[in-house]
């Protein structure tokens, strides 16, 4: 009969030392008499010892993707340094900052504690688990080797995100400049232009086409402000809804961007690469090769690529190699499908699969930063164009006023 796994907190404490000077700190025990016992043990004397509270701000803190990566690396870590593994779950809560992740990690701990296999207590929490992860643990486990599996685990979500994150970058930045090119665009019709038609209209002169232009956009703004921005986030509401809600919807778009330059690339480089590393750590992890498709379709990220999978899952199952599968469908480079026969032929799949997963995921990298370095001078450009557009618009009367005096 498994025992009921007591639960660690943190004790902030007050004491003396020999020499009777006063110290503060704070440690992690089962309760406060353990943790004066440990503190007597080290040449202090306690005075006070309560527990530590946890912050309103930090309850309400999310558990990230990284988290879960971070959990899963220290987990293999552990393992693979023989601590047994409920004292791992210990050892990393007590570590995490986060009391959400803390909980989490005592709720798996509670789960293995009481009987139940590590990918149970996974399947129990879908949220932070997905089944890729929880079936790459459950074959570790049946094969003995937890710890190898972990490991793999660790790597994939690690790499997974730092694709994930790459990628972000890239959308960010623009859309950031974007948003602060608007910015600035609305408060200037809205409190500069209105400020020079009050001078214009002293000139008693004919303005120019383009300051008349400015000036009629000026007065939009200024009537139906409240219409373009109740527009806008309509618009964005009805996006995300129709995101979330409309698979049609989702995979029509997943289509448009793969064709949108310089983004199509990148999207299309990403989506390769988590395929082949999906694929390359279900496999090593003895998973047949079919079961780990239905893996990766999902994984990959674009439905392009998830109607592709499908296909080499149908393909494979009938008894096609799965090189000859990837290149009927049209969709995968040719240096995966080549680096993929090679990897049949030689009975090292998984490996082949590996490099071609580090090539794609290089390849994104360096595209990201072109692409940052690209953007820079478009931007400013952009900005220029935008911002500098207004304020010539603006001074052309004067310059003109300038010419006739």
């Amino acid at each position: 009969m498994a025992t009921k796994a007591v639960k660690v907190s943190v004790y902030a404490w007050e004491g003396l030392d020999k020499k009777g000077t006063k110290l503060t700190g704070e440690t992690t025990g089962h309760n406060p008499a353990l943790v004066k016992a440990l503190l007597r043990k080290q040449g202090i004397n306690p005075t006070k010892v309560r527990k530590k509270s946890v912050s309103i701000f930090g309850k309400g803190k999310k558990i990230k993707p990284l988290d879960i990566a971070f959990f899963s690396r220290q987990m293999a870590t552990m393992m693979k340094a023989g601590v047994p593994l409920l004292q791992s779950f210990d050892i990393i809560s007590e570590g995490h900052d986060n009391p959400n992740m803390r909980k989490l990690v005592d709720d798996i701990k509670q789960e293995v504690a009481a009987g139940h296999s590590f990918a149970t207590a996974l399947r129990q929490k879908p949220l932070y688990f997905d089944d890729l992860f929880c079936n790459l643990v459950d074959a570790g486990e049946q094969a003995g080797a937890l710890e190898t599996l972990l490991d793999r685990v660790a790597t994939y979500k690690e790499k997974t995100e730092s694709l994930k994150a790459k990628i972000k970058k890239a959308m960010t930045y623009p859309i950031a400049v974007v948003i602060v090119a608007f910015i600035v665009t609305g408060i200037l019709l809205l409190k500069v232009v209105p400020q020079f038609q009050t001078i214009f209209e002293g000139f008693g002169a004919e303005l120019p086409a383009f300051t008349l232009m400015v000036i009629g956009l000026s007065k939009i703004v200024q009537d139906y402000w409240w219409m373009i921005l109740a527009g806008i986030g309509l618009s964005i509401f009805l996006f995300r809804r129709a995101y979330r809600t409309s698979e049609k919807f989702r995979n029509g778009l997943d289509r448009a961007l793969l064709k949108v330059p310089v983004i199509g690339p990148l999207l299309y480089k990403s989506a390769v690469a988590r395929y082949a590393r999906t694929l390359s750590t279900t496999f090593a992890a003895g998973v047949p090769l079919v079961e780990a498709l239905d893996s990766v379709a999902g994984a990959t990220g674009n439905v392009v690529f998830k109607n592709a999978v499908n296909k080499v899952k149908q393909d494979v199952s009938t008894g096609m190699q799965l090189n000859f599968s990837m290149r009927s469908t049209g969709v995968f480079p040719m240096l995966a499908i080549q680096m993929t026969a090679i990897g049949e032929e030689s009975g090292a799949l998984d490996s082949m699969l590996d490099k071609v997963a580090t090539y794609y995921e290089d390849e994104v990298d360096n595209m990201v930063d072109s692409l940052t370095s690209l953007m820079e001078p478009m931007i400013m450009a952009f900005l220029g164009v935008i911002v500098g557009g207004l304020v010539i618009a603006m001074y052309l009367p004067i310059f003109k006023l300038g010419q006739v005096v």
